[in-house]
């Protein structure tokens, strides 16, 4: 079967989505390589690719790396290598004064020599694929596809598919802007897709799905659409009233855009948790809950399972992970490649804990 035919033919459709979050990417490589797994045993299949089963995969930033990669057909453990190769050559600090505190030549380096100079429109791309980006001299979120019929695929399907994720990588004061030619002349000044409400591109993915103005036109219901997805760790922010009230403009300046990515991340949740009927759904707030009594149409719109591990001592704890427990703080640090096989080792033990077979349901399986 065709690209097109895939895309356009009847039948379930299936959504990945991956968060971003620089290096803590590695907790998304250990979930995605359970996901596999699961996959294959219940198609008895041992060669089965993510690519295989899913007809959409999506990410932002350090997720559009690992989503390229597998709508290239790779397999997840291969991913996996490839990814901690690539974390400890890309954040090895060297200061770009007053710009960045990385050079990209590593990170383009690393991008190449996985993806060469394939298009966005290449044909060994063999699954549905979105990156997201945004536009810095628009201020727009653009989610890159390589959808025949998308509306600016015409513009953009000559981009580069490590430019396009080079410019979903870039995030502000770690690597410089992304310039792409996206047509008609045009050039456009690109930076981290996360610098938006799409850090976790679950919700955008549902959107480019389903929405009239995108190509794919994918049709709702419980049994229609699968949507999974996978993040790269999370933790609550606490921080004491003392420590607030002797904030300064510094400290202001780098926090902030954490707590507008985390705030978006869980409106991401509450949205899709309240249009599903989700077997993995999480508590949004002590008020709200985790929406188990709560759905926001007669039925629900599509099946939802998100995937994700908090980084901190208790939950470390009762994974096992004693030894790591005591650095949870530090390991939520997105540009310390040295935590790289730690965080891919916490991604693996929580999701053998929390992704389970029975979370499929049977009306998405492969024909």
């Amino acid at each position: 079967m065709g690209l097109i035919d895939r895309l356009t033919g009847p039948g379930p459709k299936r959504i990945l989505a991956i968060d971003g979050g620089g290096i803590r990417g590695a907790v998304a490589a250990g979930y995605l390589t359970r996901i596999e797994a699961i996959l294959r045993q219940r198609h008895n299949k041992p060669e089965l690719r993510l690519a295989d089963y899913f007809d959409l995969i999506g990410g932002t930033s350090t997720g559009a790396i690992i989503a390229a990669g597998l709508a290239l057909g790779m397999s997840a453990e291969d991913i996996m290598n490839r990814y901690l190769t690539l974390g400890g050559a890309a954040f090895k600090k060297v200061l770009i004064p007053f710009q960045a505190k990385f050079n990209e030549l590593a990170l383009m380096e690393q991008l190449q020599q996985i993806f060469s100079d394939r298009l966005i429109s290449d044909p060994s791309v063999i699954t549905g694929l979105c990156i997201v980006t945004k536009r810095a001299d628009t201020g727009s979120i653009w989610p890159l596809l390589n959808h025949p019929h998308g509306k600016y695929y015409p513009k953009n399907s000559h981009i580069r598919l490590r430019d396009a994720i080079r410019a979903s990588t870039a995030a502000p004061t770690y690597f410089i802007p992304q310039n792409l030619d996206v047509g008609g002349g045009e050039t456009g000044a690109f930076v981290d897709g996360g610098v938006s409400m799409a850090n976790n591109p679950a919700l955008q993915l549902f959107l480019v799905a389903t929405l009239k103005g995108f190509p794919f036109r994918w049709p709702n219901g419980e049994d229609k659409l699968l949507l999974v997805s996978v993040g790269t760790g999370y933790w609550a922010y606490k921080r004491s009233v003392e420590k607030v009230d002797d904030s300064n403009l510094l400290t202001w300046a780098s926090e902030v855009p954490t707590l507008l990515m985390d705030d978006a991340s869980w409106q991401n949740q509450l949205i899709l948790q309240y249009l599903s009927r989700s077997p993995t759904r999480q508590e949004i707030d002590r008020e709200i809950g985790n929406l188990a009594n709560d759905l926001l149409t007669p039925n629900p719109v599509l099946s939802y399972l998100r995937y994700n591990v908090a980084l901190d001592k208790p939950t470390l704890t009762s994974l096992g992970l004693n030894e790591l427990a005591n650095k949870a703080e530090d390991l939520r640090e997105m540009s310390d490649a040295a935590n790289r096989h730690d965080l891919a080792r916490i991604g693996a033990v929580a999701a053998a804990k929390e992704v389970r077979g029975e979370h499929f349901p049977d009306a998405f399986n492969l024909p």
